[in-house]
């Protein structure tokens, strides 16, 4: 109680800070957010990532005025650690959060004292609502409206039998709103255009207040038991999974009309919209699109994720290869929209913004004159001690990326284009000559006489070398980090 007590009170000094520092002119121009998460969507099944089984226009024309990311990680391969990395832009172990999902019966969740996304805008002054799939805890304290949201609608479960059979006794898994079940057994087919309606309905309703809002759209398609209203049934060229590439389709549908609705209010030209997935779901499907691996493991194909930001002061028509991932949204977003994250949070997410905005084509420096929280990642805990020092900078160490498994070990890192497996031995790969990730790069302790060679060879086995004692450094002090 005592830590509940010292948030609510820490989140209401931050309101009474920055609505002292922020005019009521300057409140009314901050951007509005829609944030779209789709479930299990896996990384080249949009059109603008080079699937031709389904159409997906809407999605399309959304990356295509805005920015899409082509090395863009979830914060895990499986739903609740990812969700996690999302709203508190920290690794999930950070929190807490790391292993497996939440189910019905969990007993954790977000912990109180951490800020999360929500309850930064929220004390920015904006309207705030998750509506569609929470699974980040069931008990009060863990709850979406406890979280830092206004609003929410939807379901806090999967769908799968596992999760549905905890409410067999009760009439079907509860559905939502605010708090109150209003109803039990929806069908999964029925979700997108519902959490779609609900959106629209709730935009229209904030932005006749004049208020800016913050608005996470967790969809619970494409996560099985897959379902597809009548009207899409059969649209796709997914012949090996026909229900999924129609799900798909949908999911533009109403994506569409959510970017319409925008425009309907007059409000297109203030908002910032995300659209991502919040983990792999497996593998490429022929020669053009060689990642491997599904969903729940740390090859490519369970991480890697469409990423696609467009809207208010964001970059048109921009394909971006940088490694980014999940936890920068928080300080992107907070950027975004003028927010400063408070002094006292430790995030594990970089602020993007600048890179979003044109002002550069690579991950941002950590400094606050280049963006608002640019220079929020040097908080985390950083020494090196003389074993690693000679090896990489605290720069580097910021703009690695660490992969984590379903059960929240840490699997992999990944810095610049090489990636260093841990477990069971360590493999090294290098993902821009080989997405695949088939041909291990290897490296023998190079001798002096090697490194003191100019032979292109000697040169080149040295560099693989060093390149492996980096990650395995970074891996190191990561794990001192984290615990």
């Amino acid at each position: 109680m005592n830590a509940v007590i010292s948030r609510c009170l820490g989140l209401i000094l931050f309101s009474v800070c920055f609505l002292s520092l922020a005019t009521p002119l300057a409140i009314a121009k901050q951007p509005n957010v829609l944030f779209i998460f789709v479930d299990d969507q896996g990384y080249y099944d949009l059109g603008c990532y080079g699937a031709t089984e389904v159409e997906t226009p809407r999605i399309d024309a959304l990356a295509k005025s805005g920015v899409r990311f082509t090395d863009f990680y979830s914060a895990a391969p499986i739903c609740s650690p990812s969700r996690a990395g999302l709203i508190t832009g920290c690794y999930p172990r950070r929190t807490g959060n790391e292993v497996w999902v939440h189910r019905p019966d969990a007993e954790g969740g977000i912990p109180s004292e951490r800020l999360t996304i929500a309850e930064l805008f929220k004390g920015a002054g904006y309207t705030t609502a998750c509506i569609g799939k929470w699974h980040l805890g069931f008990k009060e304290e863990y709850l979406p409206l406890s979280q830092g949201f206004d609003h929410h609608y939807g379901i806090l479960h999967n769908m799968d039998s596992f999760e549905v059979s905890h409410f067999d006794d009760k009439g079907g898994i509860p559905f939502l709103c605010d708090g109150e079940v209003i109803e039990r057994g929806v069908g999964a087919d029925q979700l997108t255009k519902r959490y779609t309606d609900e959106a629209i309905a709730w935009m229209e309703k904030v932005s006749n207040e004049g208020k800016p809002f913050f608005l996470y759209l967790p969809h619970t398609m494409l996560h099985h038991p897959l379902g597809v209203s009548l009207e899409f049934v059969g649209t796709s060229k997914w012949k090996n999974d026909q229900e999924y590439g129609d799900a798909i389709q949908e999911m533009d549908f109403h994506t569409g009309r959510l970017l319409d609705t925008l425009k309907r209010l007059g409000i297109a030209d203030n908002t910032v919209v995300v659209y991502t997935s919040d983990n792999g779901r497996g593998p490429g499907r022929n020669a053009d699109q060689p990642i491997r691996g599904n969903k729940l493991t740390t090859f490519e194909g369970g991480l890697r994720v469409p990423f696609i930001v467009a809207g208010t002061g964001v970059r048109k028509g921009c394909e971006s290869t940088v490694v980014a991932h999940m936890m920068d949204c928080y300080p992107t977003l907070a950027s975004l929209a003028g927010i400063r994250v408070p002094e006292d949070v430790i995030l594990d997410g970089r602020d993007l913004s600048a890179l979003l905005v044109g002002k550069t084509d690579e991950i941002p420096a950590f400094d606050a004159s280049v963006s608002l929280n640019a220079d929020v990642p040097l908080r985390r805990p950083f020494r090196l001690g003389y074993e690693w020092s000679e090896h990489f900078t605290q720069e580097e160490y910021l703009n690695a990326f660490f992969y984590h498994g379903s059960q929240g070990a840490l699997a992999a890192v990944r810095y610049g284009p090489w990636k260093l497996y841990l477990n069971p031995t360590l493999q090294l790969f290098n993902l821009d000559h080989d997405p695949g990730e088939l041909n291990e790069v290897k490296a023998n302790w190079p001798s002096e006489a090697m490194r003191e060679s100019t032979a292109p060879e000697d040169v080149e086995k040295v560099k693989i070398w060093d390149v492996k004692t980096k990650l395995r450094g970074m891996a190191i002090r990561f794990q001192e980090e984290m615990h």
